[in-house]
């Protein structure tokens, strides 16, 4: 009886401190919230996929060069209620995104609103809303 009791006591430990990692995984402390950067490049991929649907994209930097970035936003069944779909961004589509960059400076973010070449807004989920991103700009679904 000691030694089932010490064994699930000793799983129940371990199995905490291994999900500890996934709880800090779905925060924002990787990204700067207090900033917002807006984009305008060539989508290449869009990821609609678990746990994030990723969007990388081409942009023109400022010297000319050619800049990839990576911009993550939540999962499929989350991205449906604000609009997305899979079809939403295809290869050589013309958009704007703003981004929450990352820190450390790198061309990743955390996509806080694409807009379409026609015009349309998509809203991405950020966690610490930024004022210039309101929800009653965007239709309701």
């Amino acid at each position: 009886m000691k030694g089932k009791f010490l064994m699930v006591l000793a799983l129940g430990i371990g199995v905490s401190i291994l999900s500890l990692p996934m709880l800090a995984h779905h925060g924002n402390a990787a990204y700067d919230t207090g900033k917002s950067i807006t984009l305008k490049g060539t989508v290449t991929q869009w990821f609609w996929a678990n746990p994030h649907c990723v969007l990388q994209l081409d942009v023109t930097d400022d010297h000319g060069q050619v800049v990839p970035w990576t911009a993550e936003t939540e999962n499929p069944s989350s991205m449906i209620h604000y609009g997305w779909t899979k079809q939403s961004l295809k290869p050589g589509d013309q958009i704007t995104v703003t981004v929450l960059p990352v820190k450390n400076g790198k061309p990743i973010g955390r996509i806080v609103e694409v807009v379409l070449s026609n015009g349309q807004k998509l809203p991405g989920r950020v966690l610490a809303p930024l004022d210039s991103s309101k929800q009653e700009d965007y239709p309701k679904q």
